[in-house]
């Protein structure tokens, strides 16, 4: 199997992104493309470990600062514009950038092209909680919604979950205000009764709404929603976790009974952080695309990019493209335009 990187992309680029690049290869047994400044990413190579990878050579990158909208087609030698099209041509199995979210998504969505009949691609984190971890989808990538868009995400996350987080028969909950079938606006509504038919035609476990407390509670393995909402409570979450990390750490140091207590807990401690790492889970899936593509972590370290290019062989093995393709027909509401 053959990943494609992009070395250029993220806030500790290209050092931290070759060491994981490397790591991967090594412990994985995967072949690397390193996409990206050819200069800048050997001078994080030693002699033996320039014949370990092939690099792609590509001179421009995306910034934060660069329009997502237009990236990809103004900078067409940026790394990530360049390992796009590689992918789309067949070069490799998986993308993995730390690159802009924006840029990343819209690209692949130009370049690599989505699975043909969905409508849009969708952004899926899987939050630290339960035993598999709980889907979000959509978490940013689609402000405005459709009915169809939400049960496009409820069985493109079905699909993923069955596969990568190992739930054989994933229970799907839209978010609402309230568990009430009634709840919610209109989208909420026609999307519901969409979900529900799904369910009873026995293609998707739908278990009904979900309120934002039930979420880490269990009440679903894969929560649908529009991409405003989701990404405020992929915000949220993300904030009180580091909240109460914090607030936790600064019980334990207040005096010297509590950090011995601290000590006998350490292990739990330690073990409950790694839960709740970034550099444990990798990346972010872009759900609906022709070919796997993971954004990782913009912040990723070595660490981090081993996990996100790990994620990615996964989603290489999991068939989840296939299995979208397969059921396409279950998912539209009209024909294709």
């Amino acid at each position: 199997m053959k990943i494609i990187i992009d070395a250029m992309g993220g806030d500790n680029a290209p050092r931290e992104i070759v060491k994981g690049a490397l790591r991967a290869r090594r412990e994985l047994g995967v072949d690397i493309i390193l996409v990206g400044r050819e200069e800048e990413i050997k001078r994080c190579l030693t002699g033996d470990e320039l014949h370990q990878v092939e690099i792609v050579d590509a001179r421009e990158v995306v910034t934060m600062e660069d329009d997502p909208s237009t990236a990809t087609r103004r900078k067409r030698d940026s790394s990530m514009t360049v390992a796009l099209n590689l992918l789309r041509d067949g070069k490799g199995d998986a993308l993995v950038s730390a690159g802009s979210t924006g840029a990343l998504l819209t690209g692949a969505t130009l370049i690599v092209k989505r699975i043909k009949g969905i409508r849009r691609a969708a952004m899926a984190p899987v939050l630290p909680a339960g035993e598999h971890g709980i889907m979000l989808i959509d978490c940013g990538a689609n402000v405005e919604c459709t009915p169809e868009y939400l049960l496009q995400f409820a069985y493109m996350g079905s699909f993923y979950a069955k596969k990568m987080m190992g739930c054989p028969n994933p229970r799907i909950g839209l978010l609402n205000v309230g568990t009430e079938d009634t709840k919610g606006g209109e989208l909420q509504h026609e999307a519901f009764a969409l979900l529900k038919q799904a369910g009873d035609e026995g293609r998707i476990n739908f278990v009904g709404n979900v309120e934002g407390t039930g979420i880490f509670e269990g009440a679903a393995d894969v929560v649908v929603t529009d991409g405003f909402t989701g990404n405020v409570l992929l915000k949220t979450a993300e904030g009180t976790i580091k909240y109460m990390m914090k607030s936790l750490k600064g019980v334990f140091y207040k005096n010297t009974k509590n950090k011995l207590s601290a000590l006998v807990l350490k292990n739990d401690l330690s073990a409950m952080k790694r839960s709740m790492d970034v550099n444990e889970v990798g990346g972010t899936a872009f759900i609906g695309i022709s070919r796997p593509v993971i954004k990782a972590h913009g912040s990723s370290n070595a660490a981090s990019l081993f996990a996100a290019v790990r994620q990615a062989i996964a989603f290489v093995n999991a068939g989840v493209v296939e299995d979208i393709e397969r059921n396409i027909e279950y998912m539209k509401l009209k024909a294709e335009d």
